[in-house]
């Protein structure tokens, strides 16, 4: 049996002092798809930033890319993300660059030097969400579907072992949100990991995964 990609045992997740979710236990492998389901406020946000570094964990045990959350220092948390793409509800674009400078940014954040090589992934990343042609625009002028398109290329730049997606489609009307959807789905057939946080059922119902529910301060499968 492979070693999972996430493995939480026994986590609480906290926002400063106050418990949001206590006693989790959670493990992913390379490969699944899940989904994390829950209300406004009960805590899928937050552990999801527990998950990439932005909230430490503080007790429990959690591993994630090989990466072990109790002992994460703020220097390893670039290094953390790197091996992670991270896709978030309202894009992050930059909005003073076209497509193309966007994707470019980020790989020279994350210590790429090769233009050629740059260019080379920047393509290639554009094509497997279907915008290969739109590297030339400006952000701000796509629409919602096309700029989340873009951010979850941007979140494949650096082949990260898992994805994690928080309320991807939040902002992108029903038609639109299944456009995405479908690239997530393409992308996950070709191997990635994700991990989804959502609160659209019509999505679950149409693509249908493992799923995991934050409630009442738990996590626990749905069946």
């Amino acid at each position: 049996m492979s070693k999972p990609l996430l493995q939480l045992k026994d986590a609480s997740i906290f926002q400063q002092e106050n418990l949001v979710l206590s006693d989790i236990s959670l493990d992913i492998f390379e490969g699944d798809f899940m989904y994390l389901i829950g209300k406004t406020g009960s805590g899928k946000s937050s552990l999801m930033k527990t998950l990439y570094g932005d909230l430490p964990l503080l007790k429990g045990e959690g591993v994630i890319v090989d990466f072990n959350l109790n002992t994460l220092k703020e220097k390893d948390i670039p290094f953390l993300r790197r091996k992670l793409g991270i896709v978030f509800q309202d894009f992050k674009l930059l909005n003073d660059r076209n497509v193309h400078d966007n994707l470019l940014f980020v790989l020279k954040a994350t210590g790429w030097k090769d233009t050629t090589k740059m260019n080379t992934k920047i393509n290639e990343v554009l094509e497997k969400v279907g915008m290969q042609t739109k590297g030339f625009k400006m952000a701000y002028q796509l629409s919602g579907g096309e700029q989340q398109r873009v951010a979850i290329a941007r979140a494949l730049l650096n082949d990260p072992d898992l994805i994690l997606a928080d309320e991807p489609t939040g902002n992108l009307d029903p038609k639109t949100s299944l456009e995405v959807m479908s690239v997530l789905e393409e992308i996950n057939k070709s191997g990635k990991t994700i991990l989804m946080a959502t609160h659209d059922y019509a999505l679950i119902l149409k693509y249908p995964h493992k799923t995991i529910k934050c409630d009442g301060e738990k996590v626990y499968e749905v069946v």
